[in-house]
């Protein structure tokens, strides 16, 4: 009875060890090669990946030509005053986003871009209750270099944003930050539904892009809450899908 239970044993390890060597020399090509090989990998990935975040030098080189300093001559109780803020070019169309309160008793209103060269601008259309407005430019589209709109809803507190404008007067200034709270609502302007960022906003800043690490628009820069009149570390966006409701209306030359 031992030997033959010895025998058995031995009939049994032989035959695992001649099959794994079978195994072992079955070409690449073979059925059983294949299938082992897709046992050990992992599964591609179908879902597309997320948009790589720039770098802040190649994010102002992008954008900054997209975003252009507006200057409003004011005329008050027979004074003239000079006003500056910020825009965002729409469209090579010449359209170009800014706040309603930036271009507001204009009576005259100049666009210059980012090479130096300067355009007269007449209103589009202006919402004063949601402070947007559009002017238009009539440039080669060549000087104009539109910035792509992102989605504000994909905004988390915590992202990192940049701020490009005019504050004080200087043309393509930017700043970076982060938001720091969402829907927000500044008592002062009456606007709700705010994003709010710690990146310096000052005056100036109001009609310039807030734009993601994409380099893509999430908001237009709005206010400053500040018991200065200057930054300390809370500004204000209107969300870029308020804009993307509102365009059609400005561009079609809405005044509300």
């Amino acid at each position: 009875m031992l030997a033959i239970v010895l025998l058995l044993i031995g009939s049994l390890a032989g035959g695992a060890l001649g099959a794994q060597a079978v195994i072992s020399r079955l070409p690449a090509s073979s059925p059983a090669a294949a299938s082992l090989k897709t046992s050990t990998s992992s599964s591609p990935v179908t879902s597309a990946s997320p948009a790589q975040a720039l770098s802040a030098a190649a994010l102002y080189k992008q954008a900054a030509p997209g975003v252009v300093t507006i200057t409003t001559e004011i005329a008050r109780r027979g004074r003239s005053g000079e006003g500056t803020g910020s825009g965002i070019v729409l469209d090579p169309s010449g359209n170009i986003l800014t706040n309603a309160h930036v271009i507001a008793g204009a009576s005259q209103i100049q666009v210059t871009f980012n090479d130096g060269k300067t355009a007269p601008a007449t209103v589009a259309g202006s919402s004063t209750s949601a402070d947007l407005a559009v002017v238009h430019v009539s440039v080669a589209a060549s000087s104009l270099h539109p910035l792509a709109l992102g989605d504000s809803s994909a905004v988390r507190v915590g992202d990192t944003v940049y701020a490009i404008g005019a504050p004080f007067g200087l043309a393509e200034s930017m700043t970076a930050g982060i938001v720091s709270g969402l829907n927000r609502s500044n008592q002062s302007t009456g606007l709700t539904g705010l994003i709010q960022t710690d990146a310096p906003i000052n005056p100036g800043n109001s009609g310039g892009a807030l734009l993601n690490a994409q380099g893509r628009v999430i908001g237009v820069n709005d206010s400053i809450e500040s018991p200065v009149a200057g930054n300390v570390g809370v500004g204000f966006a209107i969300p870029v899908n308020v804009v993307k409701q509102l365009l059609n209306t400005l561009e079609g030359g809405a005044n509300q």
